[in-house]
């Protein structure tokens, strides 16, 4: 799966950010220590700025920003040989930020994507300006050929893209190694009002009082 493929299946601007703040919520109840969480989402990302994101604690993460023009999409998947530190100076891959709509533009430069030295951490952009009727993404320079790389974008997205609460569970299972509830997770990803009995078929040790804090932060309902 290219990011021509990802692009291709993502829905529409409110659906992304619908299910990114049920991942969201799901694993802050899994995991009550942010720093161990796969999935988050920052309504407060700015003033005008709402965030998804993804960090697997391995250096691969993606980040969304849902904005008043639209939204802006990167990942990083740092064993790809689309990285920029495939240069000795690193540099993006060819392509890969063509075209980017200039109201993103402050994305692709954002010092919280970006190494020090300001280096994009990115294998993988795409955008939706409001008016858009779909998804883009840059002309990206085709890979040498016998490489078989996406830049990461099949698996760094993989469970926002399936979108259905079994993907989430399947995930979840294996990063936080226990049995996750197939309903709760339902329950959640249709921003059903939390109930201490949720939270608890989730994790057993939550409290549902605790979560007041990422719920604001989540924007969850």
């Amino acid at each position: 799966m290219s990011v021509y493929e990802v692009v291709r299946q993502l829905p529409q601007i409110s659906v992304v950010r619908d299910r990114s703040r049920a991942m969201a919520m799901v694993d802050a109840i899994m995991s009550p220590a942010w720093d161990s969480r796969f999935y988050s989402f920052n309504s407060r990302w700015s003033p005008t700025e709402e965030m998804a994101s993804m960090r697997d604690g391995c250096g691969n993460d993606y980040s969304i920003v849902f904005a008043p023009a639209g939204a802006y999409g990167r990942g990083f998947d740092h064993e790809s040989p689309m990285s920029p530190y495939r240069l000795a100076t690193p540099a993006p891959w060819p392509g890969l930020f063509d075209e980017v709509p200039e109201v993103f533009l402050p994305q692709v430069t954002e010092p919280a994507f970006s190494e020090v030295d300001g280096t994009p951490r990115a294998t993988v952009c795409f955008w939706r300006e409001r008016s858009d009727t779909g998804w883009k993404c840059g002309a990206v320079k085709a890979l040498p050929e016998g490489v078989e790389d996406d830049g990461g974008a099949e698996w760094l997205f993989d469970v926002l893209l399936d979108g259905r609460p079994e993907a989430y569970q399947h995930f979840a299972e294996e990063y936080y190694e226990v049995a996750v509830s197939l309903e709760a997770v339902r329950h959640v990803y249709a921003l059903r009002p939390l109930t201490q009995s949720v939270v608890s078929s989730l994790n057993p040790d939550v409290d549902l009082a605790s979560l007041d804090e990422d719920m604001a932060q989540i924007g969850y309902p």
